[in-house]
């Protein structure tokens, strides 16, 4: 047997040895790269998610200190703030954050206040519900018109003479112990003929609800005297303010005991609060339009008063001082 035949199988056992080392590094190599790829902060997916964690708890709301309330507020949870509801875990208003100020509710917008006027005040947004009694914005009234001597323009309202006679008495029920008087009100006859009217005074019974006993004065505007009873429709008006309004305290009024009355209002007065020691404090309306504070309290401080749309305006440096008209830097939004 020749020899060579035995070194043939000899040298292919070289080769794969040395094909098979460089395929081996190769592989470590390979394995290497995979291991840094997967080591945490080399890049790839998991870097990626960092910025949309970060964001979740960005808006997360915060707890106050000390507080225990909860991060999110539930419907029947007070408020804590007017302007800046807070935001529920992901970023939008929880239910509770949709807030309808109440008319003893803080101020929660200042107004420049008018320079035409002596005393100074503040204005707060109007809320989106209406304080209206019986006589509702954007609302037509069916009744009729009578007539009467309205002499000098004095009436119920206790607002004194009128230079202007083109004034009214509301009949007892739409009266409302005096919500009605100083709204300005517009009159149409069937005949087509208007007339704007504030009310002063008021119709006793039997006036029937929807009637509107006018001046004398008033009524020629719509027709004849001698017609005595006229069909109309009337509706409330916002109209365009001569001035501002005015605060006046009444005869008698000391320290002790005060009555409050506020004239020359765009819209019709809802409530009227004056500050105390302890907040706020709402006063009972007369039927001759006085707000009363029987024991004295508030009386000559800070007065806050408040529309039929909600409006709130707040005055002060108003002297206690009986029976005279005092002006004010404010008046009454447009509607």
């Amino acid at each position: 047997m020749r020899p060579t035949k035995h070194a043939a199988p000899q040298s292919n056992r070289r080769r794969g040895l040395v094909m098979g080392i460089p395929l081996a590094l190769v592989a470590v190599g390979l394995l290497v790269c995979l291991a840094f790829a997967l080591l945490p902060g080399s890049g790839g997916d998991a870097g990626a998610t960092e910025p949309a964690a970060a964001s979740v708890v960005a808006t997360e709301p915060s707890t106050p200190p000390g507080t225990g309330v909860p991060a999110e507020p539930t419907p029947s949870a007070a408020p804590p703030s007017v302007t800046s509801p807070p935001p529920s875990a992901t970023g939008t208003p929880s239910p509770s954050a949709t807030l309808t100020p109440r008319p003893s509710a803080a101020p929660v917008t200042t107004a420049t206040p008018s320079p035409s006027a002596t005393t100074g005040g503040a204005r707060t947004a109007p809320a989106p519900a209406s304080l209206a009694g019986r006589i509702k914005p954007g609302t037509n009234y069916q009744g009729v018109a009578t007539s009467y001597d309205a002499a000098d323009g004095n009436g119920a309202c206790s607002f004194g003479p009128s230079g202007d006679l083109m004034i009214a008495a509301m009949n007892h029920t739409d009266y409302e112990s005096s919500k009605a008087c100083g709204a300005f009100v517009l009159v149409r006859a069937t005949n087509g003929a208007s007339i704007t009217v504030r009310i002063v005074n008021e119709c006793p019974l039997p006036c029937a609800p929807g009637q509107l006993d006018l001046s004398h004065e008033a009524f020629a505007k719509l027709a004849d005297l001698s017609v005595g009873r006229l069909p109309i429709t009337w509706s409330l008006l916002s109209p365009v303010a001569p001035d501002t309004m005015s605060i006046r305290y009444k005869t008698g009024s000391t320290q002790w005991w005060c009555g409050i009355q506020v004239i020359g209002h765009r819209n019709p007065v809802a409530a009227l609060e004056v500050r105390t020691g302890g907040g706020w404090r709402q006063l009972s309306r007369t039927d001759y339009n006085y707000f009363l504070s029987p024991d004295g309290s508030g009386c000559g401080g800070p007065i806050r008063v408040t529309d039929i749309y909600g409006e709130q305006l707040t005055v002060d440096g108003v002297a206690l001082q009986p029976d005279v008209a005092q002006p004010t830097r404010v008046q009454f939004a447009r509607h």
